[in-house]
């Protein structure tokens, strides 16, 4: 159910074909939350990635943990649409959840570009009576199309949050990265909001440079950015205190702590940021 509009953007039924000779980041991101839609190129990634920092599963969680902590505070500041990029497998609590468990009107529309998550869609599409949820197949890369199926949900003249969460490490500077989300946010008014998290090799940089690799040999981009580089992404923007921070430590009193993630820096950063 979809709430006020219960036609979903692409169909379920649709056919589309995975391609499991080499491993995608939601399925790993899946694999180390310890779902089980995955294939085995997947989990021999994670393991790989497991060999070099036994912390990746912590990781995972503690991005998931933001998103749930960032949203919870965004409707808690009158937030009630959403745009989220790089979804990825559903997992439970997702964005529309802890959105509409704080208003329940909330309008969510869902974005990733992974074949496997278009056949879980329908999980992602439950939303409450008086709010609405969608899913669009699209690419990051490919804004104008993001725009255009998020228009057909979302009220492009009140703000929107647009969530990009653990997704920007896999765009490359030569791929455009701080252009796209330049352009999604001149798409957004005016107290429209950008959270996002982003991994980074400040704290593990041998560790950083063998993933890399070996996800450079797998057909997977990893951009690594310091936390000068992330923070370019909130240039022009009104950053939320406590401004740029290792990951749990944004608003960590919004949502319970992830086991594990005080064993060491987590190398990551996150950050909310207002358009002004």
């Amino acid at each position: 159910m979809t709430g006020q509009d219960p036609t979903p953007l692409v169909p379920l039924v649709e056919v589309v074909g995975i391609d499991t000779s080499k491993p995608h980041p939601a399925r790993m991101y899946d694999w180390y939350l310890g779902g089980k839609d995955n294939y085995p190129v997947d989990e021999a990634m994670g393991r790989q990635m497991l060999a070099l920092d036994p912390r990746v599963p912590v990781m995972a969680r503690v991005n998931r943990a933001f998103m749930h902590r960032a949203t919870r505070w965004l409707a808690g500041n009158g937030i009630r649409q959403f745009l989220d990029i790089g979804t990825g497998i559903p997992t439970e609590p997702n964005l529309h959840q802890v959105a509409q468990e704080t208003a329940p009107d909330a309008r969510v529309v869902y974005c990733d570009n992974d074949p496997i998550v278009l056949a879980h869609a329908a999980a992602l599409l439950r939303s409450t009576p008086s709010g609405v949820t969608e899913y669009l197949q699209a690419d990051v890369r490919d804004p104008a199309t993001i725009v255009e199926g998020a228009r057909k949900i979302l009220d492009f003249g009140r703000p929107v949050a647009l969530s990009l969460v653990a997704l920007l490490h896999f765009v490359s500077d030569e791929d455009g990265a701080h252009e796209l989300v330049d352009r999604l946010l001149a798409e957004l008014p005016s107290g429209s909001y950008l959270m996002m998290t982003h991994a980074t090799a400040d704290f593990t940089p041998e560790e950083s440079a063998a993933a890399t690799e070996k996800l450079k040999a797998a057909g997977v981009t990893l951009a690594l950015r310091s936390r000068e580089e992330f923070s370019r992404f909130f240039d022009g923007l009104d950053l939320v205190e406590p401004g740029v921070a290792v990951v749990p430590d944004w608003h960590p009193e919004l949502g319970e702590p992830v086991p594990g993630q005080d064993d060491g820096v987590i190398p990551g950063y996150g950050a909310v940021a207002r358009k002004p």
